[in-house]
Order: structure tokens, then C-alpha cells, then sequence
């Protein structure tokens, strides 16, 4: 059997579709379609059948999935372990990390460190993406790591391990002058008040959104955002209020020029640490966990 075509099977089986594993693999979908025609034939059974414009496993593709898992996990098991066997000079140690784009950059920082505080030197490789791309990039162990700030779902067609780093509660900050404006106290004042939040997508947003109308508030949402970074830019300039992980108060408030003006225990944000492990081996990552755990989130 060419275990090419086998790899072009698995990464079409996983990401769905040959449109999207032709976008992984960098070929196209006619190319695709026709290495995974050769794999049927060489086996005798057809591991795909189209549902109106879908592809769909059969059955026997769903016993040609499960043999493929295991044969590429272990693949990447052996590269990975060969390469941190690998001694040319100063022992390198690298570490290909995927970051959702929802995941605020500051906490990102503040999770990676340790790793590049190790006693031997580091090559760290950063991707900040959508979360479903980086899950199909670790299954194809293209990342060692992805830091998401949602868990992994079971209806995700991935073999991939959540590791709890934390949780912190929520803070809300404003530009000093927009705090003069708002009427009554914390979380009344949010009443009408010009509203900055994360987009729709976002485990915190629906929590927030669940919120208000258990308090029974209701703000003018005025601007919504998948980079956390421009929110609290927008933030800055007095353009709303906005919410943020409490972790990263003091950081916010000396950046930013914000201040507190509230918060939330009801509101929390959690942050994992998803590896194709689980059991957790790699030393650099074995810092994030252990650093976030006893340090950044420790309560």
C-alpha cells in the first residue's frame, strides 16, 4: 500500500472534505480525489460516498480511518522524539505552538514564557489562527501545542487531549473620562452605556450575553471584535467599555490608560492547553502547564 495516498485519505477524512485537505496540503482537490481512488482500488472498498455535495465515510473508511490514526500518531510520535534526540552543538529544543485568535495576546505571552525560561535553549515556532485550522494542524502534528481559551469538543473529529491551565474572572475598564459619564455604580452603570465586546463565537460573549439578561442590563454594544488587542485599543480612546481576564488588570490599566470599574465572578474565562497527549511529555510544555497552574492562575 502507498502510505501517500493513505496520508491524502486520512487529512480528506478529517478536515471533511477534499476542498479543505487540499487547502492543508497545499494540492488540489482533483489531485486529491484521484490518489484516494488509487487507495480504494488497491484495497477493493470504497471508503468515501458523496451526500449531496458531501463526502461521508462508509464503513469500511471509518476501519481505514481508525488504522490511520494510529499510524500517523505514531509517526509523529517518532519524529518528535527523534528530534529532541537530535545533538548538533547547544541541544535546541523546539516547540511549534498554535494560538486561537481568540486567546488575548497578553495572556498568550504570559502562558509561553516559561517554556522559554527552560535551562536549555528553545526554538519556539508561533501560529495565531482560527481554532478549527489549528486543531486539523495538530492532528496532522504539524504543532506540538495549541492554547485555546474553549476546550476541545467531542464533536470534533480530532484525537487531541484538553489540559486545564486555568480560569480567571472578568474585569471591566474605561477611559477615565467615559467613567465620569456613566450614571450609578458597577453593574448598573453598564445601562446604556456604550458597550465594546468579543465577537459572537466566544465562549466569554455567550456567558456575557447570559449575564445581562440575568441582571437585567442592557448596554449599547457598539463595536465587536475578534482581536482583543484593537478592542482595548478602541477601549483606550474612550470608544466603550470593555471587558477583559481580571489576570491581566494591573497590565491593562498601565497600557492602556483604563481603569477598573468593576467585576465579575460570575463571568470567568478558561484557558487550555490541547496536545495530541495525554499524558504530557514534552518539557516546554510540561513548563506552560506547571507555570500556569501554580503561578498565573493559582488562586
Amino acid at each position: 500500500m502507498n502510505l501517500k495516498h493513505l496520508h491524502y485519505f486520512w487529512v480528506a477524512a478529517r478536515a471533511g472534505g477534499v476542498v479543505r485537505a487540499g487547502q492543508q496540503l497545499h494540492t488540489t482537490p482533483q489531485t486529491l480525489s484521484a490518489q484516494i481512488k488509487l487507495l480504494q482500488d488497491r484495497l477493493g472498498r470504497q471508503l468515501f460516498r458523496k451526500r449531496g455535495r458531501q463526502l461521508e465515510l462508509t464503513d469500511d473508511g471509518r476501519v481505514a480511518l481508525r488504522y490511520a490514526d494510529e499510524i500517523f500518531g505514531l509517526a509523529g510520535e517518532l519524529e518528535a522524539t527523534l528530534r529532541e534526540r537530535r545533538v548538533e552543538g547547544p541541544r535546541t529544543l523546539e516547540l511549534r505552538v498554535g494560538v486561537a485568535d481568540a486567546v488575548a495576546k497578553s495572556v498568550a505571552y504570559r502562558l509561553l514564557e516559561p517554556a522559554l525560561n527552560l535551562g536549555e535553549r528553545v526554538h519556539l515556532v508561533c501560529h495565531e489562527w482560527k481554532f478549527a485550522d489549528l486543531l486539523a494542524d495538530l492532528a496532522l502534528h504539524r504543532l506540538d501545542l495549541v492554547i485555546a481559551n474553549e476546550p476541545i469538543s467531542r464533536r470534533v473529529s480530532v484525537k487531541a487531549f484538553n489540559h486545564e491551565l486555568g480560569r480567571s474572572p472578568m474585569s471591566f475598564f474605561c477611559a477615565p473620562a467615559l467613567r465620569q459619564s456613566l450614571r450609578g455604580e458597577f453593574p448598573a452603570c453598564l445601562n446604556d452605556a456604550p458597550m465594546l465586546v468579543q465577537s459572537t463565537s466566544t465562549p466569554v460573549r455567550q456567558q456575557f450575553d447570559a449575564w445581562l439578561a440575568q441582571q437585567g442590563l442592557a448596554p449599547r454594544i457598539v463595536g465587536e471584535f475578534d482581536d482583543s488587542a484593537l478592542m482595548n485599543a478602541f477601549g483606550r480612546e474612550g470608544r466603550g467599555i470593555f471587558m477583559a481576564a481580571s489576570v491581566l488588570e494591573a497590565e491593562i490599566e498601565a497600557s492602556f490608560g483604563v481603569q477598573v470599574i468593576g467585576r465579575s465572578a460570575e463571568l470567568e474565562e478558561e484557558f487550555f492547553a490541547i496536545t495530541v497527549e495525554r499524558r504530557i511529555r514534552h518539557p516546554a510544555v510540561v513548563a506552560i502547564t506547571e507555570s500556569a497552574r501554580g503561578e498565573l492562575f493559582a488562586r
